[in-house]
């Protein structure tokens, strides 16, 4: 195929041009000012920007244990219908990914699907927190990092163990934040709104002491630590003292984060309900100012499907935390940070492709020749209201359902394939 006429945006080098993109054998084979072949597929892009294929380094797709939430199949259409084309799903399935039965599984199934899917494998077994995983052979079967998300791991010496082990393997490891010795209840931040929810609610100092407690022992052991979904703005200042005295540490924020307050939940209900919680205002402009100076590496969903009935059992009746994103991550960084004039589109697109892609070292994220044909075409000021009707994932539990957002994927390729269009849907 060639794209032709496409404004090419590549935050890895700061391309920024009206170009054509040729792409051959699932590769980018040329860009410049380019004549069609005769039997080639011509894209016309003119109006619209071309970036790399979004990669999202936190997503849940309840495979295997969950499968009525979602599964492989209607987690990858949701990524495609989002733009995004490599996903990292968490490693806290049923049965959990510690073992290298369960994580070849997975890759075995997730061989065909319309956008790469790789596996993190967890910390610890069973997320116990009490006997670190055979890292060295997850890592052979093809984890591409490990995490417990979703459980804290309190055991500090366990914890330095598996950072060391996760160093010499040079991959990364990825935490959940919350003490739960200092947590009151689970999803809404503690404050007024708990009070007024009658729920004992989730303090910032949870996230914030294991936030400069980890952060301690990955310069003690040289891994390569993700702090992820920062939500306090105290946690923002911990982690930019930690970066400035060289440690390896990264942060990744969710779009719920940066476009929501704690009000949401008296609004939305549990439709806002997630771990950690939607914080203050002044929580939320202390991740903008960290997105913005570099202390926030990468912007991530945490896309956590949880059916409907399940959500209205209440803040009180035992309703999941948690909510889907891969279809409105894009939108909502354009409309949030983009148009508020917060960001430029080129360093939210930096974001959501070049930076997560590389601190897990994968050849994604960014447009070059000879380089993997993840692409997609985006209309930036296209607005558009988000219905349950416009999600790919089983599950609509989304706090934005009717909200008017700006910014647009009309197509989505994949290894030089087209597997996602806005007029036809999923592709293939």
């Amino acid at each position: 195929m060639i794209i032709r006429n496409g404004r090419v945006m590549n935050p890895a080098d700061g391309r920024d041009e009206i170009a054509d993109i040729r792409v051959k054998d699932g590769v980018v084979a040329e860009i410049g000012e380019l004549s069609p072949k005769e039997g080639e597929e011509i894209i016309d892009a003119g109006g619209f920007i071309v970036a790399p294929g979004l990669v999202d380094a936190h997503v849940h797709f309840r495979d295997p244990g969950f499968t009525w939430k979602e599964d492989i199949y209607t987690g990858a259409a949701a990524a495609a219908s989002g733009g995004v084309t490599t996903v990292i799903c968490m490693a806290n399935t049923k049965p959990a990914v510690d073992n290298t039965e369960t994580l070849r599984d997975l890759l075995e199934r997730e061989k065909d699907l319309p956008v790469h899917v790789l596996n993190t494998a967890t910390v610890t077994v069973g997320l116990k927190g009490t006997e670190v995983t055979d890292m060295e052979a997850l890592a052979e079967a093809g984890a591409v990092g490990f995490t417990d998300d979703g459980i804290p791991i309190r055991d500090q010496k366990l914890l330095l163990q598996a950072f060391e082990r996760a160093a010499a393997l040079d991959l990364p490891i990825s935490l959940h934040e919350e003490d739960p010795e200092l947590m009151g209840s689970a999803g809404v931040n503690r404050g007024p709104v708990s009070a007024k929810l009658g729920v004992s609610g989730a303090p910032a100092i949870a996230e914030e002491a294991l936030v400069a407690r980890d952060c301690l022992l990955a310069e003690e052991s040289g891994v390569r630590l993700d702090i992820q979904h920062v939500s306090s703005g105290r946690s923002v200042d911990i982690i930019r003292f930690m970066k400035s005295l060289g440690i390896q540490v990264f942060a990744e924020v969710t779009p719920q984060h940066f476009s929501l307050t704690e009000d949401a939940v008296l609004t939305c209900g549990t439709l806002a309900k997630v771990n950690p919680p939607i914080r203050t205002e002044a929580d939320r402009r202390k991740l903008i100012e960290g997105l913005k100076d570099g202390t926030i590496d990468m912007i991530v969903t945490d896309h956590a499907p949880h059916t409907m009935e399940e959500k209205a059992k209440g803040f009180n009746g035992g309703a999941p935390s948690g909510m889907i994103g891969l279809e409105t991550s894009l939108a909502l960084g354009i409309t949030s940070l983009v148009k508020t004039g917060e960001m430029t589109m080129m360093e939210l697109l930096g974001k959501m492709t070049v930076n997560p892609a590389d601190f897990y070292k994968l050849p994604c994220g960014r447009i070059e020749v000879g380089g993997c044909a993840d692409l997609i075409l985006i209309d930036p000021d296209k607005e558009w209201r988000v219905t349950e009707d416009c999600f790919y994932s089983k599950s609509p539990n989304s706090p934005f359902i009717g909200w008017k957002l700006t910014g647009k994927v009309v197509r989505t390729i994949c290894s030089g394939i087209t597997v996602y269009t806005e007029e036809a849907g999923i592709c293939g």
